[in-house]
């Protein structure tokens, strides 16, 4: 349902029902996605998560940042929680993006944010990942990226096979750490593949090249078992070591399947946002896989804040109208 896609990334983009949702705190499903409000209370669900033999890597949710006022507060989230994670000997690394500590703000500013936090990181022998967002910050955060991979050794990036430079840039860093992603943006098809076929194809592509072209470790990041049966596949035609790569996947989606290849010896890597800006995250997650909102529609028939929260409630209710007009169709 492409269309219905598109109605979801806008939603994720409205400013007005982002800041509607923060009044609501974790209700109508979404803390089944988010691990928690407070540094605290996620630090419970990694310690549950690799107590299941899972690693994660945490995200700091929030976007929309315009203001270095509110860039440096989500900076000094992160350097809270990479504290955190080591005081509590969590088995974690950090995903940032670059538009929440500065991008869009000012260049300088979000390097100097950006080496503040490798530097943290560093400190505890911890990995950063700087997340690729839509393709307007792309070149921009390439050549951040860039710069942090000559001055630092525990930073990597992300790939996404819609975007048709990634074919090229999977041998740029074929020695490095990256994660590998289908794509949750709506792009132009001047820069992007458009059909969920050929992103697929891609996307396998990408990993094979990955895997084999270079030293780099490989995060492959899907929930789609077929690609996942047909990578295992491959890594076992090739004989890769489980050492070189890992499977990760969101929080609150798809359990089993994480269970299931831990069980079978397979690194599995868990990505859990926090924080109370949820709603672009959430959005984009229906906007990936529609069926996902049937988390919220079991969670509004048993919320008793449904009645009362109508302000908030219209930040979620917006995308479930969208959902139930196309859903028909």
């Amino acid at each position: 349902m492409p269309v219905l896609r598109d109605i979801f990334i806008a939603l994720s983009e409205n400013q007005m029902l982002n800041d509607a949702s923060k009044k609501l705190g974790l209700r109508f499903g979404t803390n089944k996605v988010v691990g928690g409000i407070t540094i605290e209370e996620t630090i419970e669900r990694f310690e549950d998560i690799n107590s299941q033999g899972m690693s994660v890597t945490f995200d700091n949710l929030g976007e929309f940042i315009t203001e270095k006022s509110d860039a440096i507060k989500e900076k000094n989230n992160i350097l809270n929680m990479i504290q955190a994670i080591d005081d509590h000997g969590v088995d974690a690394s950090a995903s940032i993006k670059l538009t929440q500590i500065g991008l869009h703000i000012d260049y300088d500013f979000c390097v100097e944010n950006v080496r503040e936090i490798l530097e943290a990181a560093k400190d505890v022998n911890m990995f950063v990942n700087i997340d690729m967002e839509n393709f307007t910050s792309h070149d921009t955060t390439v050549h951040i990226v860039d710069m942090m991979m000559e001055e630092y050794d525990n930073v990597g990036t992300v790939l996404q096979s819609y975007l048709y430079n990634s074919a090229e840039n999977v041998y740029k860093y074929k020695d490095n750490r990256i994660r590998l992603v289908k794509g949750a943006y709506k792009e132009n098809p001047r820069v992007a593949l458009q059909k969920k076929e050929d992103i697929d194809d891609a996307y396998e592509q990408l990993i094979r090249v990955h895997l084999t072209e270079g030293d780099g470790f490989t995060s492959i990041a899907t929930h789609d078992h077929n690609i996942i049966n047909d990578t295992i596949e491959f890594i076992n035609e090739q004989g890769i070591p489980n050492d070189r790569f890992e499977f990760q996947m969101l929080y609150g989606f798809r359990k089993e399947l994480q269970t299931e290849l831990v069980e079978r010896g397979y690194n599995v890597c868990v990505y859990i946002p926090f924080g109370n800006q949820w709603y672009a995250y959430f959005m984009r997650r229906l906007a990936e896989r529609p069926q996902n909102i049937n988390l919220v529609l079991k969670s509004f028939t048993k919320d008793p804040a449904f009645k009362t929260a109508a302000i908030g409630s219209g930040a979620v209710l917006a995308g479930l109208a969208a959902y139930k007009l196309f859903s028909r169709k």
